[in-house]
């Protein structure tokens, strides 16, 4: 299927690494023209280099900083400046698990203040950045990544993903009227760079081994096994393309059937 994103300019946060690198890679491969954004330039230019090789497609990085309102915004200003436009917002800057995982004896409420300003607020100051430049072409996609952890009760952290999902019905709603769609997509069990950092914890914390963990997230999983980055990535290039016209305002998981709830 031709998902009708040649010439369309996309924006990525948090794109040099794992499910946004992987979005990167796709969305070039669709013929948009990808910026990449993340606080570390190094990194960023090492992915645009390795993705442009690759795919031929303009993919350009810019350092920002999300939970700093001016980087965002100028972050915004350069990207249609250099590429003329702004089509699609990826939003996936954000510590990978969550920074509170603990017992709320030990958890941080400052770690937690910064899981919310830098995924829930964050998000909401490059969505802010990039609607008018969306409503001037009456055309817009918001794609912002979730997690799982909002749809369960074993992390605090798990709230912003929570919010994130309120925030784009309300946004939806909004943006609606100008072809502006926004929806939440919650990943399951990815592999990514991040990954065995997470089994490590959960290992420590359950007493077993990172081998042990990740067995068991694939035997509780119905189609038995971790994900593969590009599988979120191609579910996030179809929802930020016009053939997801129709769909706004949703929560989607990409977890291999994991969740166990039903959501109407």
């Amino acid at each position: 299927m031709d998902l009708e994103l040649t010439g369309r300019v996309a924006i990525v946060t948090g794109g040099s690494l794992g499910i946004g690198k992987a979005v990167t890679r796709e969305l070039a491969r669709e013929g948009a023209s990808v910026v990449i954004t993340a606080r570390r330039l190094p990194a960023l230019e090492a992915t645009a280099k390795e993705i442009e090789d690759e795919t031929g497609s303009r993919v350009l990085p810019i350092s920002s900083d999300t939970t700093d309102t001016r980087s965002v915004r100028e972050m915004v200003r350069t990207a249609a400046a250099e590429l003329g436009r702004v089509d699609i917002l990826v939003n996936g800057a954000a510590a990978p698990s969550g920074l509170v995982r603990n017992d709320v004896e030990d958890a941080d409420p400052e770690l937690l203040l910064a899981d919310l300003d830098t995924k829930v607020v964050g998000y909401f100051r490059c969505a802010q950045a990039v609607t008018p430049y969306m409503k001037g072409n009456g055309f817009g996609r918001i794609v912002n990544i979730g997690g799982l952890t909002g749809r369960s009760s074993h992390a605090l952290s798990g709230m912003r993903n929570l919010a994130v999902v309120h925030m784009t019905k309300a946004l939806s709603d909004q943006l609606g009227p100008h072809g502006i769609t926004v929806n939440t997509v919650h990943p399951g069990v990815v592999e990514t760079e991040h990954i065995h950092e997470l089994y490590e914890k959960e290992a420590a914390k359950r007493g077993m081994t990172a081998a042990e963990v990740e067995a068991d997230f694939a035997a509780r999983t119905p189609i038995r096994r971790v994900l593969a980055a590009h599988e979120v990535a191609q579910t996030i290039c179809f929802l930020a393309s016009p053939r997801a016209a129709a769909i706004t305002g949703e929560s989607l998981g990409i977890d291999g059937g994991l969740t166990r709830g039903i959501f109407l």
